[in-house]
């Protein structure tokens, strides 16, 4: 009660501050942009741009260097035709345009088989939620930042955005982290302009892929890819999933602003020319946790405990004439929470109510990246990226005169630096080819000590050092007939750790029966490498003598296999199905003849336990995506998985993964209502609707626990047991009003708005001496307040 309380007061504060004034001018504002060809990246001269939402229509040609600029134009939605003889013409539908901010673009066209005439596409939405990349022919998609800031129950978070497309769910909504057909968490791999970067979240575990809160900001993002199965060949180190995230440049004509307030945060964005006249742009973004604000103003939502957390993120592009463009950027964010046990010892009902916790997270990556242009058909892209990640935790235990004793503390950090060129040659309209080389310095410095099986303190991990990660890859595109694509690459690892080696190869292949339906295939072999606190996990012999036993584990992985077939159902509504097979081998698990330990169900932390490479699992399933697109001012994604993910240990006996769900279903659909005296004003409604197949867990053994004072499993029947159904609904509602140097949004987004509660898992409680399920989230209300000018 008291969270709303505070909630309606914060609403109508917001509210209030709203200009609701109305204004009969009718509002105008700038599109402009680039045309280039999609694989060599070249500008197009004399490309045509038109906006057929406007009566007369408005258009523009390209210039010298493939830019358009369109002036006056009304604010509201548009669907924007760029075509080019030789070249498939591209339609943009429903791009918004508020009065607050110019709208930036960089259209990339594809060359025609036949270069005799301009192409026109019937079906002209074919290229909606296609991947950037020219090079992915299946499993894969573009995520666009209007749709992470349309979609209810997203919060500007790309990771959550992704939640609703086929194949992919999570096992807690509590975190950002993904669930990609049935694999671990652990196996996502995060790109940041071309190179690898560490997960990109606040609150984030040791090992994990997702966290509580992304640092990356909504006000730095471009549209990016998303891939959840056999990656073309420039993708490495990967076993489930893929985001590869690209930073927009700035606005390199007028200085804009953005200012946002909400529950998760109270940022501020600013971009704009290096100086007048320039082509050079920057982009910047600072957040500041709300809660912590409120914390220390007296208004305690969350208690003592609330999480603390900041982040920024920048972007400066620099052309110049002869040498390139250049890209100066980075991220970073800090975290941290300090939970107090009850100083009033009758408090302490369960067994950890009795402890100090407390976690800091850091993380940050900054990076250089540069482009050049050999000639008109080939281009060198090269990035050098330095980034460092941190965890630290401390556990301790309170006596009742509330003296502390060392229960668990962990303390990781790791430091990387990164090299990566990409060399990208268009022949002709046939022929593309790209080759490129990684090259990454691994820093780490860990520790951490806890309980062993008898409750003695015993050191875990610690080990200061670094080592190498080498990664090369080619990779050929061939469009054998009109209809008829190939994509074919191979993928090299080293890990100069151990030694251990991977020789990958891919093949995607794409039939384009006609413009409206197409069928596709892919395969490819994948390998992931562990975290290095994993490889340096200690193991006492006696005394002060340890071991380090997987030292020497080689990488997890897999074979994917995939076919899809993609039909346009009519201009706006497509249907996109795909059937795919996973077979993972080599996978760590415990090394004890019986032993049913994997780490395909791990989602974060890191194994002390002695692995070997004699795992196996397998994922294979059934996922339909009916997706109608923004257009006529409503929209609607409906997806469906059915699949079944298997793992078997040292023990040989198959079993269910941890998170294997066997089905998930989601609905989302959204209508925007335009309103105010000339109707440039928005109301906008997003709805969703999840429904997938409970949380595994593994049954406890309740009198041996009692027995021995501490949780044991009946390790016979690992992940035996499966939660109910996970359900949940979501809402947003926005409100967009435009002046005339300003554009205003206020929304609500209120996540589990039936306060279902799903089951996350159980645990023992010693205090208790029973068994008690954890529960997930309920109703959650996300206010937020933008201005933009």
């Amino acid at each position: 009660m008291k969270l709303n309380y505070y909630l309606m007061h914060l609403l109508g504060l917001v509210l209030l501050c709203l200009p609701f004034v109305s204004t009969g001018q009718e509002l105008t504002q700038t599109i402009r942009g680039r045309i280039i060809d999609k694989e060599s990246q070249e500008p197009l001269i004399g490309a045509t741009v038109a906006i057929v939402t406007t009566n007369p229509a408005i258009g523009a040609s390209t210039d010298a260097t493939g830019a358009f600029r369109l002036d006056k134009v009304p604010v509201g939605r548009h669907t924007l035709r760029v075509s080019y003889v030789g070249y498939e013409e591209q339609v943009l539908p429903e791009l918004l345009l508020g009065s607050g901010k110019e709208l930036v673009l960089s259209i990339g066209l594809s060359e025609s088989f036949s270069k005799l005439q301009e192409v026109v596409i019937s079906a002209e939405e074919q290229s909606k939620g296609n991947p950037l990349n020219e090079m992915a022919m299946i499993s894969s998609r573009s995520i666009a930042v209007e749709e992470t800031k349309r979609y209810a129950a997203s919060i500007n978070d790309p990771a959550r955005a992704a939640q609703n497309f086929a194949g992919v769910g999570t096992s807690d909504d509590q975190s950002n982290e993904i669930v990609v057909r049935g694999n671990s968490p652990r196996g996502v791999l995060w790109r940041i302009e071309g190179i690898e970067v560490p997960n990109p979240s606040h609150f984030a575990e040791e090992g994990a892929a997702g966290g509580a809160i992304s640092i990356l900001s909504v006000n730095m993002l471009e549209n990016s890819d998303f891939y959840t199965g056999a990656f073309p060949a420039e993708y490495g180190n990967a076993l489930s999933g893929i985001f590869d995230i690209r930073l927009r440049n700035g606005n390199n004509e007028k200085r804009e602003y953005a200012f946002q307030a909400g529950l998760l945060g109270v940022d501020f964005a600013a971009e704009g020319p290096l100086k007048p006249g320039s082509k050079g742009s920057y982009l910047a973004n600072y957040r500041y946790s709300t809660l912590a604000i409120l914390n220390k103003i007296g208004i305690k939502i969350t208690g003592d405990a609330s999480p603390v957390f900041q982040d920024f993120s920048y972007k400066v592009f620099l052309p110049t004439e002869k040498a390139g463009t250049f890209s100066f950027w980075g991220i970073g964010g800090l975290s941290e929470q300090d939970m107090k046990a009850s100083r009033n010892v009758e408090e302490w009902e369960s067994y950890w109510d009795r402890f100090d916790q407390s976690f800091k997270g850091n993380m940050g990556a900054a990076g250089i990246s540069h482009m050049l242009f050999l000639d008109k058909d080939d281009y060198l892209e090269t990035s050098v990226a330095i980034s460092a990640n941190s965890n630290k935790i401390a556990v301790d235990s309170l006596a009742t005169d509330f003296s502390s004793t060392p229960f668990y503390h962990q303390r990781f950090l790791y430091n990387t630096a990164r090299f990566s060129t990409l060399y990208n040659r268009k022949v002709n309209n046939r022929h593309t080819f790209r080759t490129g080389l990684i090259l990454s310095r691994l820093g780490f410095d860990a520790f951490a000590e806890g309980p062993n099986e008898d409750d003695q303190q015993e050191r875990l991990v610690e080990q200061t050092g670094n080592t190498y990660l080498s990664q090369g890859y080619a990779q050929w595109k061939y469009r054998l007939t009109e209809e008829l694509t190939l994509n074919t690459g191979i993928h090299a690892l080293y890990l100069g750790l151990n030694g251990n080696t991977s020789l990958e190869p891919r093949l995607g292949l794409k039939w384009q029966v006609n413009a409206a339906r197409s069928f596709s295939a892919g395969f490819g072999l994948h390998s992931r490498h562990e975290a290095m606190s994993t490889y340096f996990a200690q193991q006492r012999l006696q005394g002060d003598t340890y071991t380090q036993p997987n030292k020497n584990l080689g990488f997890t992985r897999a074979a994917h296999y995939v076919l899809g077939y993609d039909q346009m159902l009519r201009e706006d509504l497509r249907l996109k199905v795909e059937t795919y097979y996973q077979h993972l081998y080599k996978v760590p698990v415990g090394a004890e003849p019986g032993n049913s330990l994997s780490t395909l169900n791990y989602e974060d932390g890191f194994i002390t336990d002695s692995l070997v490479n004699t795992g196996t699992g397998r994922n294979y399933g059934l996922e339909m995506t009916l997706e109608k697109f923004f257009t006529n001012n409503y929209y609607f994604l409906v997806t469906s998985s059915l699949y079944d993910s298997r793992y078997t240990g040292a023990d040989g006996i198959e079993r269910d993964t941890r998170f294997n769900g066997n089905y998930i279903v989601n609905l989302l659909a959204g209508k925007e209502f335009k309103v105010g005296k000339n109707r440039q004003n928005l109301i906008g409604t997003s709805f969703k609707i999840l429904s997938s197949g409970g949380n595994r867990f593994t049954p406890i053994n309740l009198e041996k626990s009692r027995e021995t004072g501490r949780e044991q499993l009946q390790e016979d029947q690992r992940y035996a047991i499966q939660a109910d159904n996970y359900f949940r609904s979501d809402i947003k509602v926005s409100y967009r009003k435009n002046k005339p140097k300003a554009s205003y949004i206020v929304s609500l987004d209120i996540q589990n708005i039936t306060n279902r509660l799903n089951i996350r898992g159980i645990h023992y409680d010693r205090t208790k001496e029973e068994v008690v399920t954890i529960y997930q989230n309920g109703l959650i209300p996300v206010l937020n307040y933008r201005i933009e000018f």
